[in-house]
């Protein structure tokens, strides 16, 4: 199972509000089974807590730093539903998970 993680500064507000959205963009692909979505704030995320991690612009620096370039995706905007579901299923093909 591959896990996506919505980070924000806190891990309470918009990495929450990512999260859901990801899941619902989960669940729309039929994927549930075989994808799980999580969310956390920056200070507690490192790079085994999820097999991706998806942030906004203002993080984009230091989630690289911490948790691998190659394992980030940057959201221009993180209340843009269709960019969140276009990088999330770019994502997922790119790891060879497709949907159902």
């Amino acid at each position: 199972m591959k896990t996506l993680a919505a980070v924000c500064s806190t891990g309470l507000g918009s990495s929450f509000m990512v999260d859901m959205n990801m899941a619902d963009i989960v669940k729309g692909l039929g994927l549930e089974d075989c994808v799980k979505t999580t969310h956390m704030d920056m200070g507690s995320a490192n790079e085994n807590s999820a097999d991706h991690f998806f942030v906004g612009k203002d993080l984009a620096d230091a989630a690289k730093d911490r948790l691998g370039i190659d394992k980030v995706t940057v959201l221009d905007s993180i209340i843009d539903k269709e960019e969140l579901k276009t990088k999330v299923t770019t994502y997922l093909k790119d790891a060879g998970i497709e949907n159902k």
